[in-house]
């Protein structure tokens, strides 16, 4: 092969400099689930000082505004698999960060908020609003409202 032929993957070697991204799929769940992992990472670097990885956060912010629930209310508010919340809902519990306490029946659990919680969500919540800044500006206003109205309304298409 020579220095200006293309390898099997189709991109030049040699010093025409660094190979492309990735290249564009076919498959829409993937191009999202690749984005989603590159956002996610820009908000888990901008909570790094928080000790709160963003699915944490995420978890805090939306059981402080839907007050305490059922794990299983919870979880179809989040649209996540009750199993996932509740691994999810372990390592903040044992932080002292929410509270998992026997529910009304012997098959039910409610998850609470604690001041603790409270407290880590309010000295959290100007990293993530850095990190949304970052993204809004990087996609422009316009662009990052309609691609959030978007995803909005995709997701009530599914349900």
């Amino acid at each position: 092969m020579s220095e200006s032929s293309p390898d099997k993957a189709g991109a030049e070697t040699g010093d025409s400099g660094p190979a492309a991204g990735p290249q564009e799929s076919p498959c829409t769940c993937a191009v999202l689930r690749r984005t989603a992992r590159r956002v996610t990472r820009v908000y888990d670097e901008a909570l790094r000082p928080s000790g709160l990885r963003l699915t944490q956060y995420s978890l805090l912010a939306n059981l402080e505004q839907a007050g305490g629930r059922s794990v299983t209310e919870l979880a179809d508010l989040l649209e996540m698999e009750r199993t996932t919340l509740t691994r999810n809902l372990k390592p903040l519990a044992k932080a002292g960060l929410l509270r998992v306490a026997p529910g009304p029946d012997q098959r039910s659990r409610s998850v609470a908020l604690t001041d603790e919680g409270r407290g880590a969500l309010e000295r959290a919540q100007p990293l993530w609003q850095e990190a949304e800044r970052r993204l809004r500006r990087t996609l422009g206003r316009d662009a990052s409202a309609d691609l959030r109205r978007r995803l909005d309304s995709l997701v009530r298409q599914l349900a």
